[in-house]
C-alpha cells in the first residue's frame, strides 16, 4: 500500500534541498516526524509470547497531529475526553467558509486568518442565539483547510446546540428541531465581522503581504479587495441537524483529527507523479513536488488549537452553565432530549482504544493465542519468561 511517509522518504530530501531556505519549521518538522514515523528511527520494543516465543518488533509512532498513521488513538482518547459535555439534545452542523480571494492572505498569515475565521464564525452564532433566543449556545469548532484535491480552502466545521440557555440559566430555550438561523443572515453577518477584522489587523500592522498578495501591502490594492469581498456571496452552510448525541459522536469521530489526506486514498506513485482519490471515483494526479507542496499548505502552525469550544462549551462555563443547562434539558420532554449522554467515566487506555477500533488485542499473541509481554529491543527472547505478561504491564 502507497503511504504518505514513503512519498516523503522518496522525494522529501530533494523537495528540502529545493525549498528548505523559505519552509516554516512546522513544515520540516512535520514532514521529518512522517518520514520516521514507526521506523527504527524512533526507537520501539518487540511483543514477545510467553508461550511460543513469537515476536514482532514494533517502533513507536512520531504522534503528530498532521501524520495519517497517528490519528485514530488520539481521536478515541479525544472522544472519550469530550463525550460527558455532549448535551442531551439535537445539535447542528453549520459550516463557514473563507472566500477564494482571502486563500492567498492565509497562505502568508494562517495564525491571524484562522483566528479570524475561528473569532467571526463564533462570534456570528453566539450573537444570533443571543438574538433570536436570548439564549447562549454551546459550540464545537474544528478547523478544516482543505479541497479533496488537496488545495487551500479554508473553512470551520461548527456543531451547535439547538437551542442555548438564558442569562439566568433557569431556562433552556430550544430552536426548531429542524432549522437553526438563516443561512443568509448568517452569511452576511460573518462577511461583515470579517470585513471589520480584516481593516484591524492592517490597521494594527498585523499582516504580511507576499506571493499572490504582495498587491495588498499598498492602501488601494486592500482597499479593492475588502470592496470585492464587500460584494461577494459569502458561503455558510447548514446541514440537517443531528438526531441525538450517538450522532454528533459520529460526527466528531469524523472530523476532530482528520488530516488533509489518509493513505487509504493514495492510489500510486513513481517518479513522476502521485495518484489519489478525490470524490464520486475521481482521481487527481500530481507531481511528488506539487504533491508535497499542496500537503504541506494544511500544516498548522506549531501549538495553533484547530478544535476550540464556545459558549456554554468555552472551559470556563465547563462545571457552572454547561451543567444548568443539563439540568433544564434533562427536565424536559423526551421528545426533546432524544438520547442521553453516557455516564461519565475514565476514558479508556490506548490498548484499549486500539483493540476498540481495530479488534486488535496486544496481549495475545497472533499465532497461539497465549499472553505476551512488551519488551525492550536489547532483551533477549529467553529472558521475557521472568517478566510480567502484557496485559498486566504497567510500563
Amino acid at each position: 500500500m502507497v503511504e504518505l511517509a514513503e512519498i516523503f522518504r522518496r522525494y522529501g530530501p530533494e523537495y528540502r534541498e529545493k525549498y528548505g531556505a523559505r519552509m516554516p519549521p512546522s513544515h520540516l518538522a512535520a514532514m521529518t516526524a512522517i518520514e520516521h514515523c514507526r521506523t527504527a528511527t524512533l526507537g520501539g520494543h518487540r511483543d514477545v509470547c510467553l508461550a511460543c516465543g513469537h515476536e514482532q518488533p514494533a517502533y513507536n509512532s512520531c504522534r503528530d497531529r498532521h501524520c495519517p498513521k497517528c490519528q485514530a488513538l488520539a481521536q478515541a482518547a479525544w472522544l472519550a475526553r469530550r463525550q460527558e459535555r455532549v448535551l442531551p439534545t439535537y445539535h447542528f452542523h453549520v459550516v463557514f467558509t473563507l472566500p477564494a480571494e482571502l486563500r492567498a492572505l492565509c497562505r502568508w498569515n494562517p495564525v491571524a486568518l484562522y483566528d479570524l475565521l475561528f473569532a467571526c464564525a463564533t462570534q456570528t452564532l453566539l450573537d444570533f442565539g443571543r438574538g433570536e433566543l436570548g439564549a447562549q449556545l454551546g459550540i464545537t469548532a474544528v478547523l478544516h483547510t482543505w479541497t479533496r484535491d488537496l488545495r487551500l480552502h479554508p473553512h470551520l466545521h461548527c456543531v451547535v446546540t439547538g437551542g442555548g440557555l438564558s442569562p439566568t440559566g433557569a431556562r433552556w430555550a430550544a430552536t426548531g428541531p429542524r432549522f437553526l438561523f438563516p443561512v443568509m443572515a448568517l452569511a452576511k453577518r460573518f462577511r461583515g465581522k470579517v470585513l471589520a477584522r480584516l481593516r484591524a489587523l492592517r490597521a494594527a500592522g498585523s499582516l504580511v503581504y507576499g506571493g499572490g498578495c504582495a498587491d495588498l501591502a499598498t492602501a488601494r490594492g486592500f482597499h479593492r479587495l475588502l470592496d470585492t469581498l464587500a460584494r461577494t456571496r459569502w458561503v455558510v452552510y447548514a446541514k440537517r441537524p443531528f438526531g441525538g448525541t450517538a450522532q454528533v459522536f459520529a460526527y466528531l469521530g469524523r472530523y476532530t483529527h482528520r488530516v488533509a489526506i489518509s493513505n487509504a486514498r493514495l492510489v500510486a506513485v513513481d517518479h513522476e507523479t502521485v495518484r489519489f482519490r478525490t470524490r464520486d471515483g475521481r482521481h487527481a494526479t500530481l507531481t511528488p513536488e506539487r504533491f508535497i507542496g499542496r500537503f504541506l499548505l494544511h500544516v498548522l502552525p506549531r501549538r495553533f488549537v484547530k478544535i476550540r469550544h464556545y459558549g456554554l462549551l468555552a472551559g470556563r462555563n465547563v462545571t457552572t452553565r454547561l451543567e444548568q443547562a443539563r439540568t433544564q434539558l434533562l427536565g424536559l420532554t423526551p421528545a426533546l432530549t432524544t438520547s442521553a449522554t453516557a455516564p461519565p467515566g475514565a476514558p479508556p487506555d490506548w490498548r484499549t482504544s486500539l483493540a476498540q477500533l481495530t479488534g486488535l488485542d496486544l496481549s495475545v499473541c497472533p499465532r497461539c493465542g497465549g499472553p505476551r509481554v512488551r519488551l525492550p529491543l536489547a532483551i533477549l527472547p529467553h529472558e521475557a519468561r521472568t517478566i510480567t505478561p502484557y496485559a498486566h504491564d504497567t510500563s
